[in-house]
């Protein structure tokens, strides 16, 4: 008997012998690597498990039992995951045999860009071709980006509650209010200009893509979230004829040579003077609003720091929505957004 043999030290190794059995029992790859585990370790002659067995004859006789116990366990699992192997290799051999390796394959599905995406980067790549840099700004706006420095006053309707997602802190719209401190999910794109010509000296010309929000009602043709691109170009010298210009060939290049482009007299509080842009093409007898643009307001050139006597400047904003929808002939904005892949594979 060997002194220095105890029932602890046995059965350590008992355990670190059924770790090193299930590791080459379960990672066999092929029937070979499986009876090499086999042998080396539930081999009858030389085997690890009968060495281990073997040992039963160096311990104590008090201590033989709780030997003999859990060797009989590690057997027992060993010999289950010896059997499971096999199995498991059995029927990844049924699968291989079944398989016809001269047929042609199966190719993979494969997914591509949503519309709305593809939209945006051909807008992008068009205005690009113009020199129009991209430029990005936060959702989260400040009302001074959003609204005073687009010379929107204070009691304009632009700025209701009921049109628009205002933000109150913890202390709740309250204390926002006292401190002058609102804040917004912007309601137009038009606040990158701000920030544009805040940090760059003119010349400028730049396009900004984004999110915009507005509680509008989801039907058909609006939602409470929506894509717009932004386009402005302020340097000496800059005149209406330059804006009619620009949307007149990106008209052309997005949608075609037969379309027809017209500007009829609006509004905006951040241009003067202000048009809307029709779009009609392919034929079409109806108009279709695609967006407003107008000549910077002299007073949004100011609050930036720009001289309108030295430099002018034009801004217009466009739905890429609506785009994509009269591009392709969607008639319902939601389709964009139910994650409908039958639809979604049309583009």
């Amino acid at each position: 008997m060997n002194p220095t043999d105890t029932l602890e030290t046995a059965v350590a190794d008992l355990e670190a012998l059924e770790s090193a059995g299930r590791g080459a029992l379960e990672g066999a790859g092929d029937p070979g690597e499986l009876e090499a585990a086999r042998i080396e370790f539930l081999g009858q002659k030389q085997g690890r498990l009968k060495t281990a067995q073997e040992r039963l004859k160096t311990l104590e006789p008090a201590a033989r039992r709780a030997y003999g116990q859990r060797f009989n366990q590690v057997k027992t699992t060993l010999e289950s995951l010896l059997e499971s192997a096999r199995v498991r290799l059995a029927s990844r051999g049924q699968a291989l045999e079944g398989i016809d390796v001269t047929l042609p394959g199966v190719p993979p599905v494969l997914g591509h860009r949503h519309p709305l995406t593809q939209t945006t980067e051909e807008l992008t790549e068009i205005f690009g071709r113009f020199g129009f840099a991209v430029a990005r700004g936060p959702e989260v706006e400040d009302l001074w980006h959003n609204f005073d420095a687009l010379n929107i006053p204070q009691n304009h309707p632009a700025r209701d509650p009921l049109d628009n997602y205002y933000l109150a802190p913890p202390g709740g719209v309250e204390s926002l209010h006292e401190h002058g401190l609102w804040a917004m999910l912007r309601s137009q794109t038009s606040t990158v200009q701000i920030r544009v010509m805040e940090n760059q000296p003119p010349p400028v010309r730049v396009i900004a893509i984004g999110r915009v929000y507005r509680p509008d009602t989801v039907d058909a043709t609006h939602s409470f979230m929506f894509h717009q691109i932004e386009g402005l170009m302020v340097q000496k010298g800059v005149t209406m004829a330059d804006l009619k210009s620009v949307l007149s060939l990106f008209a052309r290049a997005y949608l075609g040579e037969d379309v027809r482009i017209r500007f009829r007299p609006s509004f905006f509080p951040f241009t003067e003077p202000s048009v809307e842009v029709d779009m009609v093409w392919h034929g079409k007898a109806r108009w279709v609003e695609m967006g407003g643009a107008g000549m910077v307001d002299p007073n949004v050139l100011r609050s930036v720091g720009y001289d309108p006597e030295d430099v002018s400047g034009f801004a217009f904003g466009l739905g890429i929505e609506r785009l994509c929808m009269r591009r392709h002939g969607i008639d319902d904005i939601r389709l964009l957004y139910q994650n409908d892949v039958d639809f979604l594979r049309q583009f």
